[in-house]
């Protein structure tokens, strides 16, 4: 069997779990998400725990197997606890400023980056240059912080733009006079 596909998905006690069909809905403190399982792979909703089977060890099931549990997980705790990018913005006078629910990002350019980000995810400024992106849903969060990110990407010289705060640029020599 497929070591992930095997594991249960455990349910918190805040979060509630529905099939509908092929539709899995997983609704929690931080919001409701909802997943097309494939017809592959079976699901059952036990006490407490969700649980995944696959119907024969073909190679492509056993890999959907162990991917319908992950993303399924991943669902559940969102809605749990919900996911976070941190993102730092580096730079002598490169800052960002909340405006409403979307945000101001000065880069260096001739111009501010306006940014609204999708009504799932907030993103929020600390300081002036530090980013959140927050929400119930991983792959949003993670496309969101990436979007912000590729406004200024950092330069390998210096390092000015916009990074994950656990990314580390490698950083190059520059010109040597000599």
């Amino acid at each position: 069997m497929s070591r992930v596909g095997k594991n249960p998905v455990p349910l918190p006690e805040k979060v509630k779990a529905t099939l509908s069909g092929r539709t899995l809905t997983v609704e929690g403190p931080k919001g409701k998400l909802s997943h097309e399982v494939h017809p592959s792979i079976d699901v059952s909703i036990g006490d407490g725990e969700i649980v995944f089977t696959r119907p024969s060890d073909a190679g492509p099931i056993k890999a959907l197997h162990g991917t319908q549990r992950a993303l399924t997980a991943n669902m559940v705790k969102g809605v749990s606890v919900g996911f976070r990018k941190d993102l730092e913005i580096i730079g002598v006078g490169y800052r960002g400023e909340q405006k409403g629910k979307g945000i101001t990002l000065f880069l260096g350019y001739s111009h501010p980056v306006n940014f609204e980000p999708p009504a799932t995810v907030t993103v929020k400024i600390e300081g002036t240059n530090k980013v959140v992106v927050e929400g119930c849903n991983k792959q949003e969060v993670g496309q969101v912080a990436s979007e912000i990110r590729g406004f200024r990407a950092p330069e390998p010289y210096k390092g000015k733009g916009v990074k994950y705060s656990d990314e580390t640029i490698r950083r190059k020599a520059g010109k040597k006079s000599g």
